[in-house]
């Protein structure tokens, strides 16, 4: 079975992003791209109607994946491209889409005057049922905003990548997870900025006012505990330079902020079988509403 990249593609400025976001990292890996266009069907009488006629239904089905596919080909010499038209509920056909793909990339609408991500109900949907990689872009996100400045000081896409930034929690750390993103940055050649967000435990809440050497002491257990966490990994990606950052207070808050000098965000999700709720977490829910980098949401069991 061949690998690939796959890339929702629907004709919306966000969906265009995700295609060229995911033309790039195709170079990157060295593997195909697949747009995939999904058609929902709707009932008859509403088909016929002039806003949703013969020539709209045209230019959605065969148009605007015809146009997209020959743009990436223009674009991105070198990446071997195809373009598929399904037809179904979008959320469906893009879990199905995304079992046989080594990453698959949706685009966010970008909020209106505030940087981040305003994740629709299909990007939801399917980032809570695919176990498989998902990468969430941004509408807007333009190949030089994941490089560092040129030595002038003008963004450029030549420029070395920005580092990879990994939100780690030590209690429960997943091999999956930091592998994905030791992987990408090595793949970047870019270092990894790994951030940890940790709180007291409940029975030490009272005490930490006026006792700020527990404090210090709790911050040197989880800085510690990250420190071994990640000695195997930097063992076995000798070359990824890594930063370490245990840091008090919210995880989310901190990866939001740290995010700004990203060129990707990766974070966790626990596959639950359950049917019941978007099962993504409250961390890796506030990011993919708050990050302004990509932000790549990594399924493990």
């Amino acid at each position: 079975m061949v690998r690939t990249v796959v890339a929702g593609l629907d004709g919306s400025a966000e969906s265009l992003a995700a295609v060229e976001w995911a033309a790039r990292e195709a170079k990157l890996w060295g593997l195909p791209l697949k747009l995939v266009h999904v058609w929902e069907p709707v009932p008859e009488p509403i088909a016929q109607a002039p806003l949703v006629g013969a020539e709209t239904q045209q230019h959605w089905t065969e148009r605007i994946p015809r146009e997209a596919t020959e743009g990436v080909r223009l674009r991105h010499p070198g990446v071997d491209v195809s373009a598929e038209q399904l037809a179904g509920r979008p959320s469906d056909v893009l879990v199905r889409a995304a079992e046989d793909a080594e990453l698959l990339v949706l685009g966010s609408r970008g909020m209106s005057g505030i940087g981040g991500f305003l994740l629709g109900s299909v990007g939801l949907a399917v980032v809570a049922r695919t176990e498989r990689p998902v990468v969430l872009v941004r509408a807007g996100e333009q190949a030089a905003d994941e490089h560092t400045m040129d030595p002038s000081g003008i963004p450029s896409a030549a420029s070395p990548f920005r580092p990879v930034l990994l939100g780690l929690d030590t209690d429960s750390p997943h091999d999956t997870v930091i592998e994905f993103a030791f992987d990408i940055a090595l793949r970047r050649q870019s270092g990894l900025r790994v951030v940890h967000g940790w709180n007291p435990p409940p029975y030490y809440a009272y005490g930490l006012p006026t006792d700020l050497g527990l404090h210090e002491e709790l911050a040197k257990q989880r800085a510690a505990a990250l420190t071994e966490v990640l000695r195997p990994w930097r063992l076995k990606f000798p070359t990824v330079e890594v930063v370490e950052r245990s840091r008090y207070g919210s995880a989310a808050q901190h990866l939001v902020d740290a995010s700004r000098e990203a060129s990707l965000l990766v974070v966790g999700r626990r596959i639950r079988r359950s049917s019941f709720g978007a099962h993504t977490g409250p961390v890796t829910h506030a990011v993919l509403h708050h990050a302004t980098a990509p932000v790549a949401v990594v399924a493990h069991g």
